[in-house]
């Protein structure tokens, strides 16, 4: 006859951009919740495609984040119109571009969202 035995086990909870995707959350043993968080983690930075925005990639139990990476986001450069660097030495200018740009990108990264591709998720499942 067999006893059952009580095992610390944990809901690991996978977000991006702070969006908790339910099919990529996972029970696992406390000991090895932050190996196996990571591991999600750097799978899914490998086939996320990049996007205008940073999209950031976590591992949680509860509010406690085990494992946290990040899809660094296109960045067009702003100080070049037609070949030429835009303001010479105009300092002022160069900034004004530079904080236009990093409107737009907060205003993309509200609005935008991650999609996750079938590929994407079957690469994340797959036992190695």
């Amino acid at each position: 006859e067999t006893k059952s035995r009580t095992a610390k086990l944990v809901k690991v909870d996978v977000s991006l951009n702070g969006e908790v995707v339910d099919a990529l959350s996972f029970v696992s043993f406390a000991g090895d919740a932050q190996a196996q968080g990571r591991r999600v983690c750097q799978r899914l930075q490998g086939v996320i495609d990049r996007q205008q925005f940073e999209v950031v990639i976590q591992a949680k139990v509860g509010a406690k984040v085990l494992a946290r990476e990040r899809v660094a986001p296109y960045r067009k450069d702003v100080l070049i119109k037609s070949g030429k660097t835009v303001g010479g030495g105009d300092a002022t200018r160069k900034r004004k571009l530079l904080e236009k740009q990093k409107k737009g990108k907060a205003r993309a990264k509200t609005v935008g969202k991650v999609e996750l591709s079938q590929k994407a998720f079957w690469a994340v499942m797959k036992k190695e």
